[in-house]
């Protein structure tokens, strides 16, 4: 049976030079879908489950690093998850953290040379099959060690929020947030008593945060670790966590669950 790979990359010309460069490199390998977004990568990954994903690291939406995360949170359990190659403009930064995680990655334009090294690599992996479990549990690592090396610049420490409820903007002070969640192009915030909005990405809040404080559990959900009430596990494995003075429970996504380790 061939191996088979997804290619995401938002530049349809990149995305023509990569595939005809494999299949000089790699005839066997058949390449199953070509898209140009992040969310499209993780739809198609999901439904054609490829042995080897090539992600662009700038892409519209998520980014190859985000698409990767949130793919991994979503695969099922039962297959393992694909071999991951990124694809960058030079950048010694991201260069010097994929290798530290031992991730690959292609450099634009590709070589054939280097490429050529990537499909060795990637050869042996398809022969020498680890379990799957470990297999995630690794890629898993590297993904939140690369998230975090990405992630901005940590800046002074929030205070207070500045937040919509209703047509007015009250002052919320962050010792009152117990948790904050992505809704579309918003940011709710979640205090005992109230809900309130903000325009501000997670990504760009999270080095405002303390970390010690407040924990991201889910690729969209941060929470205040003293609000945490209990951490439960249901039939099929998932964590969930409860919280004091609110009724939600909070799904915790694979990415985030080491954080818990003792359950």
């Amino acid at each position: 049976m061939h191996p088979t790979a997804l290619i995401a990359e938002d530049e349809p010309l990149l995305a023509q030079a990569l595939q005809a460069a494999l299949a000089q490199a790699w005839p066997e390998l058949q390449i199953v879908a070509s898209v140009g977004d992040g969310a499209s990568a993780v739809a198609q990954a999901l439904r054609l489950q490829p042995d080897v994903l090539f992600f662009d690291i700038r892409m519209p939406g998520l980014d190859g690093l985000e698409a990767a995360a949130a793919l991994a949170e979503q695969w099922p359990d039962t297959k393992r998850f694909p071999a991951l190659v990124f694809v960058t403009a030079y950048d010694q930064y991201a260069v010097q953290a994929f290798e530290a995680q031992a991730v690959d990655y292609l450099l634009k334009p590709v070589q054939a040379a280097r490429l050529q090294k990537t499909v060795a690599k990637l050869q042996l992996a398809q022969s020498s099959r680890a379990q799957d479990a470990t297999h995630l549990e690794a890629t898993l690592g590297q993904l939140r060690a690369l998230l975090a090396g990405t992630a901005p610049t940590p800046a002074a420490p929030l205070h207070t929020i500045q937040a919509s409820l209703g047509s007015s903007i009250r002052m919320v002070p962050i010792d009152e947030v117990l948790y904050f969640e992505a809704a579309d192009k918003y940011l709710r915030v979640l205090t005992a008593g109230h809900e309130y909005v903000i325009r501000t990405p997670l990504k760009e809040l999270l080095p405002q945060l303390d970390a010690q404080s407040f924990w991201q559990i889910h690729r969209g959900t941060v929470v205040r670790t003293q609000a945490i009430a209990s951490v439960l596990r249901d039939a099929a494995g998932k964590l969930h966590v409860t919280l004091h003075q609110r009724p939600e429970k909070l799904a915790v996504s694979r990415l985030y669950a080491h954080q818990f380790k003792a359950m």
